[in-house]
């Protein structure tokens, strides 16, 4: 395979990224949307405008510019904007509420707010509610910009990209306080070339990017890593099966990123009478985000005809920690071994744990964040003085060093005395083959834990608790197996899909559903 490996070690800066490419190959398609597209060179050129007309508009190095966004060409070309001028780019998917736009703009401190209302109503309700005005400028095209918050302070800028801010991330499902996550640009720089080299991207892959680059598995395992590798990014701003088929199909998709319940979907799409499934240039298939589902794993491989890849990480660490390798397909539902760069161990009460136990696990390396902001304490009690990052996930290592995610540590329920790992009871649920996915979480009883499972079916099936019991009684022993099963005709997930748990436990310990 020829050598694609950009000049040189990691900029200090995100926007440097594409230098290699507008250097060697400046008329090549960088971005594409709709029908829309920007070679390297006019990406360039968007973002050097672009950060031109911010910086007149008051943005200035250190400030923090919020874009409420869906994807699109014109939400990465602020972001980049941001990145030349050093402002922090804070990226939030526009299908949030009012209040918390309007939390994380007060909590930010933003200089500005910006509104991708070209591709998205949200976006555009958004600027309505914020008083912002409209631009047209070159590259971006129509977007709306809200006023001047004169009262923001600019935050210190450093030269050196692993103490400099690029990204605010806002972590998904926050409740209370909001909790932005400081990203560096040696973050995502590492993290986009990890996902380069891993996946053996080139100038000749184009990547199907649906997943919200507001979420950092959009921003950097997708978009840094597209742009770093010289390959082209095709922006989607909303998940649709049969939008996804027809990529697949027919427009040379090769790399497709997505969330387990992504890959649900399209099967259940790819099933239904007059439907097919059809991937002729799809070269890596990669799950993340949420815990994958040997069931979906196994339709996927069998209809596709390719592995389908796992990984695992977190917003607080850029998100990669650990990924399955292209030359060691897996056949289990492991997340793979740690990406290189990076350490781990795995501890029970502060003491390392015995080989293939399950501990809590804990990473130290170039992804680990920056910090929360503004939340020294919170920060204090993710990452320690060393710089390990507490996950708060359950893991344990097989001796071929691939790991295993049991789950949150919070998530864990204690039934009779014995561990229940939630992950383990919804892969057999999942298992049916009238069940589209599920959620188990716990629910406290006096002097006791009850497993309780929410279930998504298969629509227009009339699968009811009843047979999913019987179903459990031969894969789960007794103390795993719900108490309660609760069958709804859609599961509640964010932008990404991840499954919303804190709302289904909230609805257990009511007894809803």
């Amino acid at each position: 395979m020829q050598n694609h490996e950009p000049p040189g070690g990691l900029p200090d800066r995100v926007h440097c990224l594409i230098d290699p490419w507008l250097a060697s190959r400046p008329d090549a398609p960088a971005l594409e949307e709709a029908g829309r597209r920007l070679s390297y060179r006019e990406l360039a050129d968007a973002v050097g405008g672009t950060a031109e007309r911010l910086a007149a508009a008051g943005l200035r190095a250190g400030d923090r510019l919020l874009v409420v966004c869906e994807n699109c060409i014109a939400a990465v070309v602020l972001a980049l904007a941001a990145s030349r001028l050093d402002a922090w780019a804070s990226l939030v998917n526009a299908r949030l509420s009012p209040r918390e736009v309007e939390e994380f703009a007060a909590h930010s401190g933003a200089r500005r707010v910006a509104f991708t209302s070209a591709v998205s109503a949200e976006a555009a309700g958004h600027a309505d509610r914020m008083d912002a005005g409209h631009l047209d400028w070159p590259g971006t095209g129509p977007f709306r910009l809200g006023p001047l918050n004169a009262d923001a302070l600019p935050e210190p800028v450093f030269p050196d990209g692993a103490r400099q801010v690029a990204a605010l991330v806002y972590t998904s499902g926050t409740s209370g306080a909001p909790k932005g996550v400081m990203l560096t640009h040696r973050n995502l720089c590492f993290i986009g070339r990890n996902n380069r080299v891993n996946r053996r991207m080139t100038p000749d892959d184009k990547v199907y990017g649906v997943l919200p680059i507001s979420h950092v598995y959009g921003l950097a395992s997708i978009t840094v890593s597209t742009l770093h590798s010289g390959a082209c990014l095709v922006l989607e701003p909303r998940f649709d099966p049969a939008r996804v088929a027809r990529a697949l199909a027919e427009d040379g998709i090769t790399i497709l990123h997505g969330v387990p319940a992504m890959y649900a979907k399209l099967l259940e799409w790819g099933r239904r009478p007059g439907n097919r499934l059809s991937a002729p240039r799809l070269r890596v298939a990669q799950a993340g985000g949420a815990p994958l589902d040997q069931n979906f794993k196994d339709d996927f491989e069998a209809v596709f005809g390719l592995p389908l890849h796992n990984g695992y990480g977190m917003t607080e660490s850029s998100p990669s920690i650990a990924q399955t390798r292209l030359d060691a397909p897996r056949r289990d539902c492991s997340v793979g071994p740690p990406i290189p760069g990076l350490e781990i161990r795995i501890a029970k009460d502060g003491d390392a744990t015995a080989p293939g136990e399950v501990g809590e696990l804990h990473v130290r390396g170039p992804n680990v964040m920056a910090g929360y902001y503004r939340a020294p304490e919170l920060t204090r009690e993710a990452v320690d003085g060393d710089g390990w990052l507490n996950t708060g996930d359950l893991a344990r290592q097989a001796p071929d060093g691939a790991l295993f995610i049991a789950g949150r540590s919070k998530e864990l329920i204690i039934r009779s005395g014995f561990n229940v790992y939630p992950v383990e009871v919804e892969q057999v649920i999942n298992g049916h083959p009238q069940v589209v996915h599920s959620a188990v979480v716990g629910r406290s009883v006096p002097g006791n834990e009850e497993v309780v499972a929410y279930v998504e079916p298969v629509p227009g099936s009339r699968l009811t608790a009843g047979e999913l019991s019987a179903w459990l009684e031969a894969g789960l022993s007794p103390y795993k197996r719900p108490s309660r099963i609760v069958v709804l005709e859609h599961l509640p997930v964010t932008a990404t899909g991840k499954i919303l748990k804190n709302d289904l436990r909230r609805m257990a310990a009511r007894g809803e559903g």
